[in-house]
């Protein structure tokens, strides 16, 4: 399969056709690295781990445990 590249601003952009997203799957927005392995460009996606409540809940500790902030007196139409 080939594709072309673009101009984008002062950057090249690269077309992604549709089936080739919905394979890996990627979407607009989502972050990619770039490599270079000899005379190829590597692309890959930025996969980040998806935690649970109780997981992130479960990593706090009295060492990474931060105090309340007060933010003072609400201003405008604040609520607290």
């Amino acid at each position: 399969m080939s594709t072309n590249i673009g101009k984008w601003g002062n950057s090249l952009g690269l077309r992604i056709p549709g089936w080739v997203a919905e394979q890996i799957p990627l979407n607009e927005g989502d972050e990619v690295t770039l490599s270079v392995e000899g005379s190829r460009l590597v692309i890959t996606p930025v996969r980040r781990s998806k935690y649970t409540l109780s997981e992130l809940l479960d990593g706090m500790s009295e060492d990474n445990l931060h105090s309340e902030i007060d933010w003072g007196e609400p201003t405008g139409r604040e609520i607290w």
